[in-house]
């Protein structure tokens, strides 16, 4: 007869194993959205494996820079100040991409550059173990997995090579994830131009009739018809040509994404800043944080076109000399705000003719999101738009 008692030490870390695998594939089967992915992998992470923070970091295609995708339960010193500690390289992604993640005999525990020098909010936490993330040879970022037991490491060394698994899991996810959004993108570039072969079609039938009209404007002439039979015939071809080019320009301003082709959004809005900083009297100053994480494109376009508004508004209306265009991207929304220094105005009675600030409202509607306005007579106004990227991050 079998000695169950010998066995089930081994049958129950084994179980364990399998159980973690199994749950954490469960949940990303079910995610192709991204964010969504990357969040529900950091929850089953921090439940199963009894550790109480992770973050992973995504490199963006093409280059190497990286974002932060998600986080789950930051110190508060890293969520305190989550755009200005969380920006930029640290130890273990200079690591990364020198190649010094790759052994996977083993996990890496590194000591965090990113909480060096903190004395409080870091909640005991010093080293975390980091993840390599790659499909097909194609480097994609790291997971990072911190305990505030400094033990954890050196009692679940069985648990932490299950880590490296886990990483591929979510490799996979996120290359699956990514070439939905891909797909996705492809299809909105493509409904872009038939509406922009509608579009054009109804700006040819436009011409068409103003052809017409003008065609009889010269057989009036022709005939010698008096000022009073042309001028109707004239007017009716203006108005026509009025209407068709609002609607061209309309249509062309909502559909067309070229101020983003090959560009981040942070990139954009940099240049929209140096645009009107060079054509305008205000002086424009942009800055961003976690503006390499891709967003998806409607957003994207959403919000530059968001600042593009603003800051007409405030060329024609804020007769402002400082302007500064922020953006903030973190794993749960991106903020886009829009402050100036100009006359100011009070914002229960606006000023007529300020029909972009509706636009903005309907736009930061449309992406999901919420516009807040503050402003008062001689001191100047902000916008500020901020739009949830995802409801399943946990609570810092």
């Amino acid at each position: 007869m079998t000695d169950v008692s010998t066995e089930t030490p081994s049958l129950q870390q084994q179980n364990r194993e399998l159980f973690i695998l199994h749950k954490i594939a469960e949940a990303l089967n079910r995610e192709t959205n991204l964010s969504q992915a990357l969040h529900t992998t950091l929850a089953q992470v921090a439940e199963l494996f009894n550790l109480h923070t992770g973050w992973v970091y995504l490199q963006d295609d093409g280059s190497e820079q990286f974002y932060l995708g998600a986080a789950q339960n930051l110190p508060p010193a890293l969520a305190q100040n989550h755009c200005a500690l969380m920006d930029g390289n640290c130890t273990c992604l200079n690591s990364y991409l020198a190649g010094g993640l790759d052994n996977r005999d083993r996990v890496n525990v590194i000591t965090c550059s990113r909480l060096e020098g903190l004395v409080s909010g870091t909640d005991g936490l010093r080293v975390h173990a980091s993840i390599p993330l790659q499909a097909h040879g194609k480097p994609l970022g790291v997971l990072n997995v911190a305990s505030e037991q400094a033990q954890w490491w050196e009692t679940s060394a069985d648990l932490l090579s299950l880590l490296h698994t886990v990483g591929d899991m979510l490799s996979i996810a996120v290359e699956r994830a990514r070439l939905f959004d891909q797909r996705a993108e492809l299809g909105a570039t493509r409904e872009r131009n038939r509406l922009a072969r509608e579009i054009h079609d109804t700006l040819a039938q436009g011409l068409t009739g103003i052809a017409l009209q003008l065609e009889s404007v010269d057989a009036l002439l022709e005939s010698g018809a008096g000022p009073e039979r042309i001028r109707p015939v004239v007017q009716r071809a203006l108005d026509v040509t009025r209407v068709n080019l609002d609607e061209a320009r309309r249509s062309v301003l909502d559909l067309r994404a070229a101020p983003l082709a090959g560009r981040t959004l942070a990139e954009a809005l940099a240049a929209l800043a140096a645009e009107f900083d060079a054509a305008q009297s205000p002086a424009v100053e942009f800055s961003a944080s976690g503006g390499n994480r891709p967003l998806p494109v409607r957003l994207e376009v959403g919000l530059y076109r968001m600042a593009q508004e603003a800051l007409a508004n405030v060329a024609r209306h804020a007769g402002a000399s400082q302007v500064t265009v922020d953006l903030r991207v973190t794993p749960a929304q991106a903020r886009l705000r829009v402050q100036d220094n100009g006359r100011g105005f009070d914002p229960d009675h606006v000023p007529p003719g300020r029909f972009g600030l509706i636009g903005l409202r309907e736009r930061a509607k449309l992406l999901g999101g919420a516009l807040t306005l503050e402003s008062s007579p001689g001191v100047g106004s902000r916008i500020e738009v901020t739009v949830p990227l995802s409801t399943g991050e946990a609570a810092p």
